[in-house]
């Protein structure tokens, strides 16, 4: 078995390898040295306290999306408005922690704040879950057009109802926000690092054993292998893509400790975006473990943050390509080591789900695999 492993990541390895070299081969276009713009990435990321702190700032609203991506393709939904649930739920947090007293300590406005933007994130997830749930209307379509909704409130918010020329809010109140790594890691001083960061690992790992371990995460899953199975055996799987979708809206939104309470202080439009898009590819990464989706997030932040390193010598557009080429080339590697080697890199269901009635392959175990 751990041969088997060993041979599933070798071409996982070998598409890093190629990505690499794409990035040798993008430098040279633009007249620098290969190994000099690789060396500037390295420093601005691993080489150094600052750069590495960076990585873990950038890596951590990916987390948040990446696991809400997760939870809904757990039920054969994809969740893509995690886009415009952030956003808006970031614009009410940041709301929320600007009114609360600044005599609020944290422990009682941080689950405030926290739990308002949740709230919000999963009330923006409803309108695509309640209409696949009830109607069949597939998810995909109705999240674009609430993400497309949400892009158009924000900005008539703080212009029309806030009274904002400045489109940011108030500053937060001081218990909402989320104090920096460099407290206890004084080589982060200058990063944003902030102790979200340890909050999305915690985040992970709870909410993926939870979905392993527990009943209703299995049946989450059940759902999402086997649905007609589910109602022969009385499981009411409506219910549960819709519980899968709310849930996954409010892990999005709490990305926000990220960005509004533990990097600006407020939130500005704009703050956040494109967190949800890279949390699918997080999600595709991760291949089904807390851990996968934990190392896929760093490895994106990874991708970013040298991006701005480097980005004095070569264009941000060549590191976007260089981005989403290297995403392609695991998720291509990673199907290619499954085929091989019939290692199956999604957590193991306890029990079996249901299998009084045959079904199609679900659609979330083809695209995962």
């Amino acid at each position: 078995m751990n041969d088997k492993r060993a041979r599933a990541l070798l071409p996982i390895v070998l598409a890093i390898a190629g990505g690499i070299l794409l990035f040798n081969l993008i430098a040279f276009a633009f007249g620098e040295a290969p190994a000099s713009a690789l060396r500037l990435a390295f420093e601005g990321t691993w080489g150094t306290p600052y750069g590495f702190g960076q990585v873990l700032f950038k890596a951590t609203p990916l987390l948040f999306t990446g696991l809400a991506f997760e939870v809904a393709l757990r039920a054969g939904l994809f969740n893509i408005g995690a886009e415009g649930q952030l956003a808006l739920a970031s614009l009410v947090g940041a709301l929320v922690a600007a009114k609360l007293p600044a005599s609020l300590p944290m422990p009682i406005a941080l689950p405030i704040v926290l739990a308002s933007a949740a709230a919000v994130g999963a009330l923006v997830a409803f309108v695509p879950a309640i209409l696949r749930a009830r109607r069949g209307v597939h998810e995909i379509i109705t999240a674009i057009m609430v993400n497309r909704i949400v892009d158009a409130i924000l900005p008539w918010t703080f212009s029309t109802v806030l009274g904002s020329t400045s489109l940011r809010t108030a500053d937060i109140a001081p218990g909402a926000a989320l104090p920096r790594l460099d407290r206890v890691v004084p080589s982060f001083a200058g990063s944003a690092a902030s102790f979200a960061f340890p909050f999305a690992v915690v985040t992970v790992f709870v909410a993926m054993s939870l979905l392993d371990r527990t009943r209703p995460g299995r049946e989450i899953r059940w759902v999402g292998l086997r649905p007609e199975a589910c109602r022969a055996e009385g499981i009411d799987v409506e219910r549960r893509m819709l519980f899968a979708m709310l849930l996954s809206g409010a892990l999005a939104a709490l990305a926000v400790s990220s960005t509004a309470l533990g990097y600006k202080g407020y939130y500005e439009l704009g703050l956040g975006a494109g967190a949800g898009w890279s949390g699918i590819a997080v999600a595709m990464l991760g291949r089904g473990k807390a851990i996968g989706i934990v190392l896929a997030a760093i490895f994106l932040g990874t991708l970013e943050q040298a991006g701005l390193a480097v980005n004095a010598r070569v264009p941000k557009e060549a590191m976007d390509v260089l981005e989403a080429t290297l995403i392609v080339l695991v998720a291509v590697a990673s199907r290619v080591a499954t085929k091989r080697t019939g290692v199956v890199q999604t957590a193991d269901p306890e029990p079996e789900p249901p299998r009084d009635k045959p079904a199609a392959t679900p659609a979330s175990e083809e695209v995962r695999s």
